[in-house]
């Protein structure tokens, strides 16, 4: 397992513990949440049974009870109508001798496919957990799920029967760059950073896309082969990853589509108008469940206020899909598209995401790691018909020690060039954000690139901190989302 200690540590300290432990494990579809527990708990394991996406409650039973059978071969032949009597089977067995040591594991993956609607799945565990398995000293029960939203409303924060039972939760995130490179070096692929960078914006961190890449490739013939060639695995990834997250997805998907056409993020006004969908619960509710599962990020203004916010479309293949893969374009070779001008531009943007996922690395580079930090957008529109100035910085760090932080970003395969009209624009944003945000903190001016800025006399006495690539890569500790 390729990085998630502090996850693994999470896992171990509740195998350790002498209490009934109730963990939950949530995150991206396609980020390594079967294979992390499978690993690491492997020799725990008493029960691993799986939901089955779109089947009915009958098809679930039927398949929760070979699984029993396969674990447990002195299960009797009996017919589980309900779900109460599967979790009255599953007592039984429990309650039978057992040769593993120490901890017992249940492992129970695709929770959210397995509650189908009035199939009384939830409440049937509910009874379980609290009449049986909470008194089991020696019981670890994990359930997990890809549907993040949907573990999060009905065990994280349920109101039911499960309301202050979980006593851990892990929420997996996809790989940062740092652990991209780690994966790739186990799997004796020798990229350096630039490739790891040109597959991270097309994949992201997802371990099942990164799975893919062959040796000898380059990231650009692996993006071909598996995303343009009607055999590759990511060719149809699309149409049915939202479809396998979201009951009735048609709204998620617009939401979506919507966000692709915008780098600077969008309000949800402007979410609403382009997508075509009135303002109500339902539009509500989806938003939420696409920034509860990672595919959605909210950036709030630098006063912190939710009217100021923008959301940005964050997941990288979502993004990847909607620019080159849903077009005609799509049907010609990648390896040509990657070597023209608009693949040039696009770069720049998605290089700009990427560095917006790694701020805590951006902030170690330049020295306050340990300073509280609120990283924001900020933008000023002219009013039409007036000598005002506008002016748009997609990062900035707003620090406690009365400093901030405006974060240029600039994507280029040499050192960076400032040159006169470039240092112009510049000191201009830096003159209008002191203007109009009504900020006196002292500025500083951060460049952020892959490979540094070009000493000259623009730079000098405008540049405060430079970001490389490498610093991207700066291995990090992440702190598991738990209890």
């Amino acid at each position: 397992v390729i990085g998630r200690g502090a996850e693994k540590r999470v896992l171990a300290t509740a195998v350790a513990s002498r209490d009934p432990e109730l963990v939950a494990v949530y995150g991206r579809r396609r980020a390594g949440k079967t294979f992390l527990i499978r690993e690491h708990l492997k020799s725990q394991i008493v029960l691993e049974v799986a939901g089955i996406h779109d089947q009915s409650t009958a098809v679930q039973l039927a398949n929760i009870l070979m699984s029993l059978r396969k674990a447990f071969p002195f299960v009797p032949l009996v017919q589980c109508r309900t779900w109460l009597d599967a979790f009255e089977l599953l007592r039984h067995c429990l309650d039978q001798p057992t040769r593993i040591k120490g901890k017992r594991v249940i492992f129970i993956d695709e929770f959210p496919w397995l509650a189908t609607r009035k199939s009384g799945f939830l409440a049937a565990f509910d009874n379980f957990w609290n009449s049986y398995a909470s008194r089991q000293r020696d019981l670890a029960v994990i359930v997990c799920g890809s549907a993040a939203a949907w573990m999060i409303r009905h065990i994280v924060d349920s109101r039911g029967g499960l309301h202050n039972r979980l006593t851990r939760r892990i929420r997996l995130e996809p790989f940062r760059l740092d652990e991209v490179e780690q994966y790739l070096k186990y799997r004796r692929i020798r990229w350096d950073q630039r490739q790891i960078v040109m597959a991270y914006m097309a994949l992201g961190g997802i371990p099942h896309y990164l799975n893919l890449i062959q040796p000898g490739q380059s990231a650009a013939q692996c993006i071909d082969a598996e995303c343009f060639r009607s055999a590759g695995m990511l060719h149809d990834e699309y149409r049915n990853l939202y479809a396998a997250l979201f009951e009735s997805c048609d709204t998620h998907e617009a939401i979506v589509k919507v966000l692709a056409t915008s780098w600077s993020g969008l309000t949800r006004d402007q979410v609403l108008a382009g997508a075509r969908l009135s303002s109500g619960g339902g539009v509500t509710k989806a938003i939420e469940e696409l920034q509860l599962s990672g595919f959605v990020t909210e950036t709030f203004s630098l006063d912190k206020k939710a009217k100021g916010s923008l959301m940005r479309l964050t997941d990288e293949f979502s993004v990847f899909y909607w620019h080159w893969m849903h077009s005609a374009a799509a049907a010609k070779s990648w390896l040509r598209q990657s070597a023209g001008r608009r693949y040039d531009a696009w770069c720049g943007y998605a290089f700009e995401a990427v560095c917006f996922k790694h701020v805590s690395a951006i902030c170690r580079a330049i020295g306050i790691a340990d300073v509280e930090t609120h990283a924001a957008s900020w933008r000023y529109v002219a009013e039409t018909g007036t000598d005002d100035e506008g002016a748009q910085i997609d990062l900035l760090l707003d620090r406690a020690d009365h400093c901030i932080n405006i974060c240029e970003i600039k994507f280029s395969d040499k050192p960076f060039v400032i040159t006169k009209s470039c240092a112009q624009e510049l000191e201009r944003k830096l003159r209008v954000f002191r203007a109009r945000s009504g900020r006196k903190q002292t500025l500083f001016l951060t460049m952020i690139t892959p490979h540094g800025i070009v000493p000259n006399q623009y730079s000098e006495g405008l540049v405060t901190n430079e970001v490389v690539l490498n610093d991207l890569f700066a291995s990090q500790q992440r702190p598991p989302d738990r209890i």
